[in-house]
């Protein structure tokens, strides 16, 4: 007999498997695949991450703090990234941006749009949080450049939306 919390984190780490995947497969600009992904499931991993934004939040800001909160009740969190590489592209003058660090985040967008769609497809609540990115680079828990947390829940009530801060006693 499996119990209920007990298929609902296997089922999460089942979708994050599934992300990660849909992540890697997405299409990328130039054929050229930037992007890394990995998953994060133990309250320990979690922990750590959601201390590292709280640490944070003194510096940049009360969302990495609020982001926190919602990273400890997560059942687990997809860390998607790139690194900024050189497409061999020649940089037009009139463009004012560089075309590989362009290209390179068109393709985490992609990857991210990806694995999200696939949470979606199978009831999984998500968020994509540029806090979570920031504190995972800051601990090394993805060599990227560039990071974007997707952190996972199913309950009854999507955690990620009608967030308040702080929080309501």
């Amino acid at each position: 007999m499996i119990e209920r919390s007990d298929a609902v984190k296997e089922g999460v780490l089942q979708v994050a498997k599934l992300m990660v995947l849909s992540a890697i497969t997405a299409p990328k600009g130039r054929g050229v695949d930037n992007v890394s992904a990995r998953i994060l499931d133990s309250m320990e991993e979690l922990e750590l991450l959601a201390k590292t934004m709280e640490e944070l939040s003194g510096e940049y800001g009360d969302v990495f703090a609020r982001d926190a909160s919602n990273v400890r009740r997560s059942d687990a969190v997809v860390l998607i990234g790139c690194k900024i590489v050189d497409f061999k592209l020649k940089q037009p003058r009139e463009l004012e941006i560089d075309l590989n660090l362009a290209m390179s985040l068109v393709n985490l967008g992609i990857a991210v749009g990806s694995a999200v769609k696939t949470a979606s497809i199978h009831n999984v609540d998500n968020r994509v949080m540029y806090t979570v990115g920031i504190a995972a680079k800051k601990l090394g828990l993805l060599d990227a450049d560039v990071i974007l947390g997707v952190p996972l829940s199913a309950t009854s009530k999507n955690i990620y939306f009608d967030r308040v801060w702080p929080p309501r006693t």
